[in-house]
């Protein structure tokens, strides 16, 4: 009996990678290209750098109105409490009396960030442009 031997290379089967591979860059490809970035618009916190101490700057001719919140997140505009949703229209107001006038958030550091966001997105919202100032407790200890 005579047994035969079969040949090692003829039992392998070989699997042709190459369609796959172009499948698989083909996807990519379309994934790549039907991706959507997000572009998030964001509240620019960066305070700007204190003027020198030896430097006097003169006063502006320009006239502000101040929005104040305190650490209980109670809001005032130039001094008389409002309500925190009615504080676009205070403002709104008092620029027909202040054309030109600068708009400032004063927020308290004790007071809540939601509270700076909703003031900032009406004001934005209303084409108001302001700028934010964070105060923080001096107090000595």
């Amino acid at each position: 009996m005579r047994r035969g031997r079969r040949n090692a290379q003829a039992d392998e089967a070989e699997v042709d990678m190459t369609p796959m591979l172009d499948i698989v860059f083909i996807m990519l490809i379309f994934f790549i290209v039907t991706a959507t970035f997000l572009d998030e618009d964001a509240i620019d916190l960066t305070q700007p750098p204190p003027p020198p101490d030896d430097i006097q700057t003169p006063p502006s001719d320009t006239p502000a109105i101040t929005v104040y919140v305190d650490e209980r997140n109670q809001c005032s505009v130039d001094g008389r409490s409002t309500g925190c949703d009615r504080v676009t229209l205070a403002v709104e107001r008092l620029l027909a009396d202040k054309p030109g006038a600068a708009v400032i958030l004063r927020m308290d550091e004790g007071s809540q960030h939601k509270i700076l966001v909703e003031l900032k997105d009406g004001l934005d919202a209303a084409g108001l442009s302001s700028k934010i100032e964070i105060l923080r407790d001096t107090g000595s200890n």
